[in-house]
């Protein structure tokens, strides 16, 4: 007998995102934009999914327009020539009733020395990881720059149909690097507390806010876990998560999209809640959750995504549980999603069984 997934099939507004349900696709880097433009493959391949039922496509992380907010080769712009193709992106996803948001990305010092274009790696303090230099630290006209880059990129996303923007805070990326202590170790106004460290991030969603507008959502993605480190936290307490995220609402955000690597989790010790279910709790903002959903054992088990074997709360009767019980409100599917643009819609139908399985071989037929 298949799951019920109605939880997961119940629409979802805010602002200016009117979803036909609670599923999102998770942004997945894939390169795959020659000379970083979206091309016909790329409308192509974000149209699968929305014809698929998806209610919220979340794009690959995206460049902003500023020196060195590129990381890897043939990732889509969101600025100048690139709108053109976002614009068609855009028009295909709407067309097969779903909706997209463009994920703002500066990747800041995970960038390669070896990067085509000659701009450094920028980062709070030099750091790719404690005790790792890597580029240079930014001063403080740099910082206003970035954070003019992030609004205008928004403004663009906005003039070219997008349904919101998702600002990428998560992942030891630029953003996660200010908020990071391990990363972070200026001692002016953007270093130090929690409250300077965050002041970044806040900084860009106030700019952001004021380029797009009241009405048009704003989502942060954040995570404890840094590809750097993967045992990082930003919080190590309830207390501490919350005197983050008071911030980043007051600044603006609208929608947390909690980045874990294994949904069913929990953030911390004492409560099953994982950390999209205490950023929820304790902001009552809705928020997005994440992490290896509708993926097998065999799948998890050996991957990034896992250092250990999967458990059976893995399954989809443990999200759908969750979101019944509104821990959280979305959930986005990422991998799932990346092997079966029809996945929602087999799972939904009781067709698990049809799910294409992944393989490397497969990967051609999946862009």
């Amino acid at each position: 007998m298949s799951t019920d997934l109605s939880p997961l099939l119940q629409p979802f507004s805010c602002k200016s995102l009117t979803l036909r349900n609670r599923v999102a696709m998770a942004p997945m880097t894939r390169s795959f934009s020659p000379g970083n433009v979206p091309n016909d493959a790329v409308v192509k391949y974000y149209q699968r999914r929305a014809e698929g039922e998806v209610g919220l496509i979340i794009t690959e992380g995206v460049e902003i327009n500023h020196p060195g907010a590129s990381g890897f080769p043939n990732v889509p712009k969101i600025y100048g020539e690139a709108m053109t193709g976002w614009k068609r992106v855009v028009e295909a996803v709407h067309a097969a009733g779903g909706q997209i948001i463009p994920q703002l990305w500066h990747v800041g010092a995970v960038r390669k020395p070896e990067t085509d274009d000659a701009a450094p790696a920028y980062s709070p303090s030099g750091l790719f990881a404690p005790g790792k230099p890597s580029g240079v630290a930014m001063t403080k006209d740099d910082i206003n720059e970035v954070i003019a880059a992030f609004a205008d990129s928004a403004k663009q996303a906005k003039e070219a149909g997008f349904d919101g923007v998702e600002i990428h805070g998560a992942h030891g990326y630029l953003i996660d690097q200010f908020l990071w202590e391990g990363t972070n170790i200026r001692d002016d106004e953007y270093g130090g507390s929690l409250e300077n460290r965050a002041r970044f991030a806040c900084e860009i969603v106030k700019a952001v806010r004021e380029a797009v507008g009241e009405d048009f959502a704003i989502v942060f993605r954040f995570s404890q876990w840094k590809q750097q480190e993967y045992d990082a936290k930003l919080a190590e307490t309830p207390e501490q998560l919350k005197q983050l995220l008071d911030l980043l609402v007051d600044a603006g955000v609208d929608i947390f999209h909690a980045s874990t690597r294994r949904f069913w989790e929990p953030e911390f010790e004492g409560s099953e809640l994982n950390l999209a279910g205490w950023t929820q709790k304790l902001t009552g903002k809705p928020t997005i959750s994440v992490g290896s959903v509708g993926l097998t054992e065999d799948f998890i088990s050996g991957t990034f995504a896992s250092d250990k074997p999967a458990v059976e709360k893995s399954g989809i009767d443990e999200l759908v549980k969750r979101m019944a019980n509104h821990e959280f409100e979305l959930i986005a599917v990422g991998r799932a999603l990346l092997q079966d643009p029809q996945w929602l819609q087999k799972m939904r139908d009781g067709k698990e069984d049809e799910v294409k399985a992944f393989s490397k071989a497969s990967l051609k037929e999946l862009v």
